[in-house]
């Protein structure tokens, strides 16, 4: 997420909240256009094949990424309801340079649509943040960058983020061609990257434990959905759009359980339908100023059992799970987009806990200031657990 969009999960949750509160029109959730390339169709037989399975593959051209050779590779994974969905990553591979270290990348998607996932927006100039993303393979490692929303591109949905995160590892590793299988992992991601990142981390003991992850890196974590719910007003906002982008993506991944479309009125139906399919850049400009008030009837807040439960179960400060992989956070003292003291308290219970945790503290309030001052060590806490070096701890 970008420093805008991490802003505005407080306002998705007053989306939330409003949604499912207040008594509008019956419409379904709205889901994406599906992607035209077969390359994207599930298979029919995706519930026989187990969670990092490979689909298919295939070898791309990588475009103004230089010097690096491509692949794209389908898997089977699972949404946070327990179902098979088929998963996507991108694979990006340092010329010359044999069995590198992998890491998956966690990139920066603020949006609802199929072409705005990275195995797109590598490419049609809606990734926000590609330039990072190529880091790494300045260092001579390969990167994965997967699609970790899933394919309905259900914005905001943590818990899903960090199992297609995983099997999105497994599957670049059971690929022959990519020659992984035996290269040192780590993962990493700052705000939203670093919310599907940390919930990767905290699912790995259970999830996926037969992962070798050598280390993780995660910044600027949205650490309490609730915490950000509660702070919420009605007043309009210049980055409505992606607040009410993050409420249909929360929709789509629990339409039983948050079902806000149903509550919308109609000047809401209408810019659910207008913006169903859009990046981030159409989000910002034409959501700019709307508000909530203006979407749903209602302005009770935060009344819903289920509407909290859904936030708790997205929220890495209230889930038990635990770490095994050295990790490295890093967060701004004073952020007010994403509040420290989650984070702090869940770094804080890792510890407690023995995980091979390191907290780094920024004195900065401001949300992208704090992934800039802490981007650089962070490289530099993955190059050395490939390297083997002991593991820093401190909280």
């Amino acid at each position: 997420m970008s420093r805008v969009s991490t802003r505005i999960l407080v306002l998705l949750l007053t989306l939330v909240s409003v949604g499912i509160l207040s008594g509008g029109a019956n419409a379904e959730p709205l889901y994406p256009q599906p992607d035209p390339d077969p390359f994207y169709t599930a298979p029919p037989d995706l519930d026989a094949l187990q969670p990092g399975d490979v689909v298919r593959t295939r070898k791309i051209d990588t475009g103004v990424y230089v010097g690096t050779e491509g692949w794209q590779v389908a898997f089977r994974s699972t949404n946070s309801l327990g179902n098979p969905i088929m998963g996507m990553t991108t694979v990006l591979l340092p010329g010359g340079v044999k069995n590198p270290p992998l890491v998956s990348y966690q990139a920066l998607i603020n949006s609802l649509g199929t072409r705005c996932n990275p195995s797109r927006s590598l490419f049609n100039g809606e990734l926000q943040d590609a330039v990072g993303a190529m880091l790494p393979i300045g260092r001579g490692w390969a990167i994965s960058v997967p699609d970790y929303l899933g394919p309905n591109v259900a914005y905001a949905a943590g818990r899903l983020s960090g199992m297609v995160t995983l099997d999105s590892v497994r599957a670049v590793q059971r690929v022959a061609e990519l020659g992984l299988a035996e290269s040192p992992v780590a993962l990493a991601g700052y705000s939203g990257g670093g919310l599907a990142t940390g919930w990767a981390a905290a699912l790995h003991p259970t999830y996926a434990p037969e992962l070798k992850i050598a280390g993780v890196a995660a910044g600027g974590i949205p650490a309490d959905l609730e915490q950000m719910a509660l702070g919420l007003g009605f007043a309009p906002h210049p980055g409505f759009g992606l607040a009410f982008a993050a409420a249909m993506g929360l929709e789509r991944e629990y339409p039983d359980r948050l079902p806000i479309s149903e509550q919308l009125n109609e000047n809401g139906l209408w810019f659910r339908e207008f913006t169903h399919d859009a990046c981030r850049r159409f989000l910002l400009f034409h959501g700019a100023f709307r508000s909530a008030d203006q979407m749903a009837a209602s302005k009770n807040l935060m009344n819903s059992p289920e509407a909290h439960q859904v936030l708790w179960e997205n929220s890495l400060r209230y889930f038990d799970g635990v770490p095994t992989a050295p990790t490295y956070l890093w967060h701004g003292r004073y952020d007010t987009l994403t509040p420290y003291d989650g984070v702090a308290e869940f770094a804080d219970r890792y510890c407690r806990a023995g995980a091979p945790v390191k907290l780094t503290t920024y004195d900065i309030a401001e949300h992208m200031t704090a992934a800039a001052a802490g981007f650089a060590d962070a490289w530099n806490f993955v190059e050395a657990r490939f390297r083997g070096e002991p593991v820093p701890r401190g909280c």
